[in-house]
């Protein structure tokens, strides 16, 4: 005999599945930016800013295009000293010569915890004279009929990098696909939320 529901046990038979989808988005988040971190932990001279920087901010994905005007676009997680504090977002739009698109991870260390307080203030771009390592490591892409995915990998031996603090800041990125004229981190502004 098939006896009806209550009203709790309705909203448990909805309620336990949504949370079951939003542990595993969550969890897949996570994974996300661990790989991103872990492919510049292992990615040539990147890797040493992990031990000598106050923090720093990772984003697995920015996606750059223009035609004469472009704009880019990504989300991020920032830490201290490999401790989650807050989320940041990254905005930028740039006038020249720029024909394409691209697809990139980048992070950003701080030198000191002056620098990192002054990412954290919500208010903080990279300046005209700003720069990007590009590391070298392989990519893929795939299309599919759930959409779209992009992975890159890189190891100690497939990346050559070379840099060093300018403004209190080091920034590199690893290419995950298209084709760009001029990849340029100048003018990329931040916001910053607190955990």
């Amino acid at each position: 005999m098939n006896r009806p529901r209550t009203l709790s046990q309705r909203l448990l038979q909805v309620c336990v599945p949504i949370a079951g989808l939003a542990l595993v988005a969550g969890v897949a988040q996570a994974d996300r930016y661990s790989d991103t971190v872990a492919l510049f932990r292992h990615a040539g001279q990147s890797a040493t800013f992990f031990r000598s920087s106050a923090g720093y901010a990772v984003f697995p994905t920015i996606g750059k295009g223009g035609f004469g005007i472009g704009a880019a676009h990504g989300q991020g997680q920032v830490y201290e000293h490999d401790r989650y504090v807050g989320t940041t977002a990254m905005t930028q739009v740039s006038f020249g010569f720029q024909l394409g698109g691209q697809v990139y991870s980048e992070i950003i260390f701080f030198q000191d915890p002056a620098a990192l307080a002054h990412f954290e203030s919500g208010n903080f771009a990279l300046s005209a004279d700003a720069s990007a390592i590009a590391v070298t490591a392989s990519a893929s892409a795939s299309a599919g009929t759930t959409g779209t995915d992009a992975a890159a990998s890189g190891e100690e031996h497939d990346a050559v990098t070379a840099g060093h603090y300018q403004n209190g800041v080091a920034v590199f990125t690893i290419a995950k696909g298209g084709l760009m004229y001029q990849a340029v981190v100048a003018g990329q502004k931040f916001s910053y939320h607190p955990r």
